[in-house]
């Protein structure tokens, strides 16, 4: 056999001539002869002594494969003509139905194949499945094969057992080539028995080449695609793909495709606006098109100057998009400052053919907003129902997707006032349930989700036309215009928010806006969606211990883990980072999740290491704090930018880290001001003079305070001005207040600014301002350090009475029965809200610190008034409780004041 495969026929010759061997003998398992391994191995010398030998050129070995299959799976030309010579079977077909022509076919060996056909009797010979050799060429996009197949006879339209023909095999694999080569020989556009057409497949995969080739001999494939946009079981990726293709080909196309959707989606925000239609499902459909629609427009149309740079593969092809300047096509808007009033004429006699379909659904969507405001203003004089107005019915003949107010095109008489008229615009059709309708209390709670989601499509047309990182002015004075119902949907339903107002991250100038709303929903759902937006755009938010490849691996040293780490991080891609981390220690195998764990864990250890001189332990020992001094270290503010990464990368990954800080610095990540409270982590004696400041008449103390304080510096006193001039201004009982703010500036912000401005630029690499404003100082810590088990046994067992409360009084049995009752979180936060800490000090609450040492828990007794709030004194680590008449109040104002941030409040 080594011989036979050497092709070594003269050695072969001779054992064949001194032995009785049969030369169809089968060898091994698979029994082949020592034909099939010639044929296989292109020895033509060797088969061609065979073949004399009496060797049978049509034996078949056990996948009834003849040597003449696998001369023609390989390619050997010699071997398959001396078969043929000897009468080689073409038409055998193997256990699968495969002939020599499908073997040519499938490796497009077109050369091969116009020799073969010539002896094949049926060109349109089936596999087991059905298919012919024109299948598997067209499959695999060999082009000069489907045209020699064609030119021999083969059946162009020929299906398999599954209805699939040529072209829907061409299609399913985006062979553009051959699909234009069936299509130009008269190929039929014919589904499968499952129904499912070429074009299915097309954009199934995203072959926007194979699309366009489709388009081109049947054009109202156009159609088909946009309304594609509709559907959810298609990947929408796959879509854009395509989509974004077909606009490239022409500046017309490009047009084309966003009337169309701008049409489609005007047509669905319609019958999201219908109460009569499945909320979800047109919800889903309005933003998935819109979606679609917005990249489509930013993709912008292909310029002349470069063309459609395109190039085929043979599947879909990647472009280089080229960033120009060129022509805004105003599809969705008119963003010229004097075009930005959003009235109910916005449209008239201003808009073009590409842009009056959406704006025909945003002035829906305002006359909505605006009666429903003109409706709130009247409920608020006179508690009217705006029911009967809005499910009122004109006529029976109403569309069913129609919008509630009506409009006027242009060209119409004057537009009636919505005041008095709108009364007769037309109404939803509810199929038949008016009855129903009408019965209903609150149509703000049956529209506002519907109308949300409007809104949010409506962001997403303006945003698209602005550069990144900036609002549209446009829609910036929509809620403005409409603020009064927009919270009004927000407090009647918080969730509006995390699900339609995602444009509240992205814009500052309206955030502000609706904060204290935001801030109000429960911790839960805020992580919900900082981490939903945090991974928006990735392919894979679970990601990170899978590095993309060996290049990717942070390679660190355990014997200088920090120095290592900085410099490898630094060196980092920061977008793959914040996809996946993979970590591995010098010298050693291991990788994974339990490696990045540890990374995480010995890093946050060494970044408050006293060796780097970056962070000092603040008064309650547990906590750190930016060391002022840190320029001891040449490379402090390099170190802090690292210190940011890894924070920032720990949140990003939801990897806990073992360190904790003062509430000061979690307010600067936050971008929060400090106030005098924060001073005691550093130097509680100095924050208690501050608080007697406040606290007294300083009129005739004779203090001589001035708006400048001394500093220590490296051992040495610096006198520093806290404004300019401060030297000379005294401080009097009327500026006190601001002397307290600048101290306390100077001492938690001004001291350690450029520590704080490089920390902050590390951590913002991964995190961004807008997401993390999210959450408040005390919340910032358990996402970063996650959440410690607390012992109630513990707690109460080291908890201290005052101001006439004692263990036994029924007050304090209530409030230890409710603490029983709290979930882990709850305690968490009431822990928080006393001490100013989520932790349990090692040794537990018998070594809990206040601002001037060991400071147990400890409950004060207030009087009590209706809906007062409990309050606490943090630097003493103390509750005041007031003295609730039954156990049910207490747990609601205190979960009030745990939930609703009562910090500084005492009435709710």
């Amino acid at each position: 056999m080594p011989m036979v495969m050497a092709d070594q026929h003269r050695s072969v010759s001779e054992l064949l001539s001194n032995s009785k061997f049969d030369v169809n003998y089968a060898f091994g398992r698979v029994k082949r002869s020592l034909l099939h391994i010639a044929a296989n191995c292109g020895s033509v010398e060797c088969l061609v002594l065979l073949l004399k030998k009496g060797a049978n050129p049509n034996y078949q070995d056990i996948s009834g494969c003849t040597p003449l299959h696998l001369a023609a799976r390989n390619g050997q030309k010699k071997c398959m003509s001396k078969l043929l010579e000897y009468s080689a079977d073409v038409n055998i077909c193997n256990n699968e139905g495969l002939t020599a022509i499908h073997w040519l076919a499938v490796n497009g060996r077109t050369e091969l194949l116009h020799d073969l056909v010539q002896h094949v009797s049926n060109v349109d010979v089936e596999d087991a499945m059905g298919q012919t050799a024109l299948h598997v060429a067209c499959q695999n996009g060999h082009k000069t094969t489907v045209q020699c197949l064609l030119d021999s006879g083969a059946d162009i339209n020929r299906p398999n057992v599954s209805g699939a023909t040529p072209l829907y095999f061409a299609c399913s694999h985006g062979q553009r080539d051959t699909a234009q080569i069936l299509l130009m020989r008269g190929a039929k556009y014919l589904p499968d028995k499952n129904g499912v057409t070429p074009l299915d497949l097309c954009v199934q995969g995203g072959y926007g080449e194979t699309c366009e080739v489709l388009i081109q001999y049947h054009p109202r494939l156009f159609q088909t695609i946009i309304q594609m946009t509709q559907n959810e079981d298609l990947r929408e990726n796959m879509l854009r793909q395509v989509l974004e293709h077909l606009s490239q080909q022409s500046e017309s196309q490009y047009l084309k495709i966003l009337t169309s959707l701008a049409e489609v989606a005007t047509t669905n925000g319609h019958k999201l606006l219908s109460l009569s239609s499945n909320y979800e499902a047109q919800m889903k459909s309005l933003l998935r098109i819109v979606r679609i629609f917005c990249h489509v427009f930013r993709i912008g149309p292909s310029s002349p100057s470069n063309g459609n740079d395109m190039g085929y593969n043979g599947n879909k092809t990647p472009r280089s998009q080229v960033f120009k300047v060129r022509k805004v096509y105003d599809v969705v808007r008119k963003i010229d400052v004097k075009e930005m009033n959003f009235t109910k004429h916005a449209f008239i006699n201003q808009t073009s053919h590409e842009q009056e379909p959406l704006e025909l659904l945003w002035h829906s969507l305002d006359e909505w907003l605006v009666l429903i405001a003109t409706e709130l203003m009247k409920n608020k004089r006179n508690s009217a129902n705006i029911t009967s107005i809005l499910l009122k019915q004109k006529g029976s003949d109403h569309q069913d997707a129609a919008p509630a107010p009506s409009f006027t095109t242009a060209g119409t008489e004057g537009r009636k006032d919505l005041s008095t008229d709108t009364v007769e615009l037309k109404a939803y059709d509810v199929a038949g349930k008016q009855e129903a309708c009408a019965d209903c209390q609150d149509v703000i709670s049956m529209t506002a989700n519907r109308l949300s989601a409007v809104i949010q499509a409506f962001y997403m047309c303006c945003s698209c036309q602005m550069p990144q990182g900036m609002t549209s002015p446009r829609f910036i004075e929509f809620v403005c215009k409409h603020d009064d119902v927009l919270k009004c949907f927000v407090n009647r339903n918080p969730k509006i928010i995390f699900d339609h107002f995602h444009f509240l991250l992205e814009c500052p100038e309206l955030m502000s806006r609706f904060m204290h709303i935001i801030k109000a929903q429960p911790f839960k759902d805020r992580c919900e969606w900082f981490y939903e937006h945090l991974h928006a755009g990735q392919p894979d938010s679970d990601m990170v211990h899978r590095p993309v490849n060996e290049n990717d691996i942070l390679l660190v040293h355990r014997d200088s883990i920090f120095r290592s780490s900085c410099e490898v991080v630094s060196k980092a891609n920061s977008a793959k980072l914040k996809q996946g981390i993979a970590v591995r220690f010098h010298g050693e195998e291991g990788m994974g999740q339990g490696v990045v764990r540890e990374w995480f864990d010995i890093l946050s250890s060494e970044i408050v290491n006293p060796d780097y001189a970056l962070f000092t332990q603040s008064a309650d020992g547990t906590t750190f704090q930016p060391n002022s001094n840190s320029s001891v270290n040449p490379d402090h503010l390099n170190y802090f930018r690292f210190a940011g990464q890894i924070l920032g990368l720990a949140l990003n990954h939801r990897q806990l880290v073992n360190i904790y800080f003062t509430r000061s610095f979690y307010k600067h990540i936050l971008g929060i001001p400090v106030n005098y409270q924060d001073v005691a982590s550093i130097d509680p004696e100095y924050a208690k003079n501050l608080q007697w400041i406040l606290d007294n008449d300083i009129s005739d103390l004779g203090l001589e305070l001035t708006f400048s304080v001394e500093t220590d510096v490296f051992g040495a006193m610096e006198e520093v001005p806290l404004k300019p001039g401060g030297a000379s201004i005294l401080v009097t009982q009327e500026n006190k207040a601001e002397y307290v703010q600048l101290v306390t500036e100077l001492r938690m912000t001004r001291a350690i600014q450029p520590q704080i401005n490089a920390f902050l630029q590390g951590f913002h690499m991964f995190i961004p301002p807008s997401l993390i404003q999210l959450f408040d100082e005390y919340e910032l810590e358990l996402l970063l350090s996650g959440m410690p088990e607390i012992d109630v046994n513990d707690w109460l067992k080291n908890t201290e009475y005052t101001s006439g409360y004692e263990r036994g009084d029924q007050v304090i049995q209530w409030f230890w029965d409710v603490v029983e009752e709290l979930t882990q979180e709850e305690r968490v936060l009431l822990l928080q809200f006393v001490t100013g800490s989520s932790r349990v000090p090692h040794g537990g609450f018998a070594h809990i610190m206040g601002g001037s040492g060991l400071q147990n828990f400890t409950i004060a007794a207030v009087p009590y008034t209706e809906n007062l709030l409990p309050t606490s004194s943090t630097c003493i680590n103390m509750l005041k409780l007031p003295e609730y008449p039954s156990k049910e109040i207490l747990k609601d104002r205190l979960l009030v004041a745990l939930h609703c941030g009562s910090y500084g409040y005492t009435m709710a």
